[in-house]
């Protein structure tokens, strides 16, 4: 793990919170170079059977309700960062959400060579078209636009094989990395957390890994071959929301 922490550099990515979303515009529009040198890992908050889970491999998940006075502060802040970088937001509204509807989802378009395709559609179908990601149908809706079986991505919440497998690798990996809330990032044993920290990041990023610059004229977008879309290895079955430029 050490020898692997030196080398790749990681971005804990989250659909719900609107500071990963900035973070991953900054990102993939300023610094495609270090987007493509990073691994992609989905960080959500797990349901009851999720926790259990974690539970029974000796994690548990960091969760820290947010209160109405940084909810309404949330609100002003994000806004301001859109606007700053010239995107319109369309607020959603969550109704008692599911997670894994769209997260688990990921690992499937992942397998099937679209996750960043469908990063950056659930990203846009959340924060500028106001859609409830958490809705199976938004999911197939997504899955039929990029050309992935529908039904199977709407029902991926359901499927026990991806629990059980990358979905709760993923979750036992935030939790070995001690990523406590989102946008996180990690290169080596440092860690960034927030929109505020990702500068430091893409330095240290630049600065140590040096990723091969973009060429003039080159896409940089996702679809780059050279990103590193992590897939976390099947687990063994047994059976904060931070702060403003963090989770929000």
């Amino acid at each position: 793990m050490a020898g692997r922490r030196g080398k790749v550099p990681r971005f804990y990515f989250n659909f719900r919170s609107p500071y990963s979303w900035i973070a991953y515009r900054d990102l993939t529009d300023r610094c495609p170079d270090v987007a493509r040198a990073v691994e992609w890992h989905p960080w959500w908050e797990p349901d009851a059977d999720g926790e259990r889970l974690m539970k029974e491999h000796g994690e548990t998940f960091p969760y820290t309700p947010m209160t109405r006075e940084k909810h309404l502060y949330i609100l002003q802040d994000v806004r301001r960062l859109a606007r700053a970088r010239g995107l319109d937001i369309s607020w959603p509204l969550d109704e008692d959400p599911v997670w894994e509807v769209p997260h688990l989802a990921y690992f499937l378009a992942l397998e099937a060579g679209h996750g960043p395709r469908y990063i950056e559609r659930v990203y846009r179908a959340r924060w500028q078209e106001g859609r409830d990601i958490c809705d199976p149908a938004t999911v197939a809706d997504i899955a039929e636009e990029l050309g992935l079986p529908a039904e199977r991505l709407a029902g991926a919440a359901e499927d026990r094989e991806l629990r059980e497998g990358p979905g709760l690798a993923a979750l036992l990996a935030l939790g070995r990395d001690g990523a406590f809330g989102v946008p996180f990032f990690l290169h080596g044993y440092d860690k960034f957390w927030g929109v505020d920290r990702l500068p430091a990041f893409v330095e240290s990023v630049r600065a140590r890994a040096r990723p091969e610059p973009v060429e003039p004229g080159g896409s940089g977008g996702l679809d780059s071959p050279s990103y590193r879309w992590a897939v976390p290895p099947a687990a063994a079955r047994s059976g904060d929301q931070g702060h403003a430029g963090g989770c929000g």
